[in-house]
């Protein structure tokens, strides 16, 4: 089962800037941010903090936390 973890692409859209500006700014190929925003393929940790910082959001809001997997220790 595909899982839409991030949101990448909801914040480029409410902020209104694009897959390419996002590759420009992050230096990756536009390819691979497509991806992401596909969630065909996930960006790094340190690559989502980066992409916060790029959009000025939270990392909370790139994050589909309701996709992550029950893990049975939730409190």
């Amino acid at each position: 089962m595909e899982r839409k973890i991030n949101r990448i692409k909801v914040v480029l859209v409410e902020k209104g800037r694009t897959n390419k500006w996002l590759a420009e700014r992050v230096g990756k190929d536009p390819a691979t941010v497509s991806k992401w925003c596909t969630n065909a393929a996930q960006p790094t940790i340190e690559m989502l903090m980066q992409i916060s910082k790029i959009l000025d959001t939270s990392l909370d809001s790139l994050v589909r936390f309701e996709e992550l997997p029950k893990t049975g220790k939730e409190l």
